[in-house]
């Protein structure tokens, strides 16, 4: 009986493929440094010139130690745009700053998704807003939505009769902001 003939033929193509796989990552590697240094103008291969050779002096100069220059001296304030010097707050800012804020409430809710509905009606009418939530301890979290601030009254009156011809009640809230000391 004969024996079948083998298919092995003593080369494995296992190999072969690692092998053009390597040679293929060297190359790419190797292209890719040479594109980014061409791109970046830096050629590590240049050669620099050669300097040319220093004039002789006359012995008649003093040889002069060369010192770094002192560098600049900045003052933050003189640097500033505008000549912003630095000192307390005019008086007009301070009573500008104590003036209270207006609010207007159009709502309160536990449930938010209700908060955002209202808050989404009010994006309609082209009016901003924000939702405020607070933890009212026993009664439970509630979520504002309020509209403003406002620092005068004619601007609340305004936004208030927009809502209340779109039929959405509000509530007026005056906060008065605390100062704050200066360190």
């Amino acid at each position: 009986m004969a024996k079948p003939a083998s298919r092995k033929s003593g080369r494995s193509g296992g190999s072969s493929i690692f092998t053009g796989v390597l040679i293929g990552l060297i190359v790419g590697a190797v292209l890719a440094v040479g594109v980014a240094l061409w791109i970046t103008g830096n050629n590590p291969f240049r050669f620099a010139a050669p300097e040319s050779a220093p004039a002789k002096s006359t012995p008649a100069a003093p040889a002069v130690p060369a010192t770094p220059e002192a560098a600049p001296s900045f003052d933050f304030y003189k640097v500033l745009p505008g000549d912003a010097s630095p000192g307390p707050l005019p008086p007009a800012a301070d009573s500008a700053a104590a003036s209270p804020l207006y609010y207007l409430q159009a709502g309160a809710f536990q449930n938010p998704a209700d908060a955002d509905n209202l808050k989404a009606q009010l994006a309609l009418l082209g009016i901003e807003t924000a939702i405020q939530t607070s933890d009212l301890g026993d009664k439970g979290v509630f979520h504002r939505v309020r509209v403003g601030p406002f620092r005068a009254m004619d601007e609340v009156n305004r936004t208030r009769s927009l809502l209340t011809q779109n039929n959405i009640p509000a509530t007026l809230v005056k906060e008065v902001p605390t100062p704050q000391e200066t360190p």
